[in-house]
């Protein structure tokens, strides 16, 4: 039985809503599988973790590289959303900011898992690392204004180094497990708190 919502939709909208679930989906299940197993995941390993057939995956990226890109993408974007939806529902601007910065550790940690394929000579990886800092440097920005305005946060703080720092402390950390970025990054945070 139709929905109230898909016999008000064209067709072509819901297919094109659907698409984008999917297409959504493949890059979820292609991330867990780079984390898992690095870049070079089979394909097929994949295609069964987004329940779809190989050609799915081929359909939407003809090649590797297209596949890692889009997926980085994909966790930059999901990163870049959820901080105004993070200042929008957290009860003070510092707990969004650790929020936030909780899901950028997530993102740097299996983002470190796809750094050897963005190190290589593929020309598509090059616009990677300025579309990474024109994405999340102003939503970090926001969250960190909005907690120095509300006096939480010490004032004259630098995005650009507080991210940077962030991005240091998670070097390696998916490669010991005696190392918890999280927790340091937390004690930087606390650093950071006005008293």
């Amino acid at each position: 039985m139709a929905t109230e919502d898909s016999r008000v939709q064209p067709p072509e909208q819901r297919k094109r809503a659907d698409a984008r679930r999917n297409q959504a989906a493949l890059l979820d299940a292609a991330a867990a599988a780079f984390v898992a197993a690095g870049v070079d995941a089979p394909v097929r390993d994949i295609a069964a973790r987004a329940g779809v057939g190989v050609g799915t995956i081929y359909r939407h990226f003809p090649t590797r590289s297209d596949l890692v890109v889009a997926v980085y993408r994909h966790q930059v974007e999901a990163c870049a959303e959820a901080g105004p939806a993070l200042l929008a529902d957290s009860p003070t601007p510092v707990i969004a900011l650790t929020r936030w910065i909780d899901l950028f550790v997530d993102f740097l940690v299996t983002k470190h898992g796809l750094a050897e394929a963005l190190r290589s000579d593929n020309a598509a990886f090059e616009p990677l690392h300025a579309y990474f800092i024109d994405r999340l440097l102003p939503v970090c920005a926001q969250l960190l204004d909005a907690a120095t305005a509300a006096g939480e946060i010490v004032p004259d703080t630098d995005t650009y180094e507080l991210m940077r720092a962030v991005g240091n402390l998670c070097i390696g950390a998916g490669h010991d497990p005696r190392y918890d970025a999280r927790r340091m990054v937390g004690l930087l945070l606390e650093g950071l708190r006005a008293r």
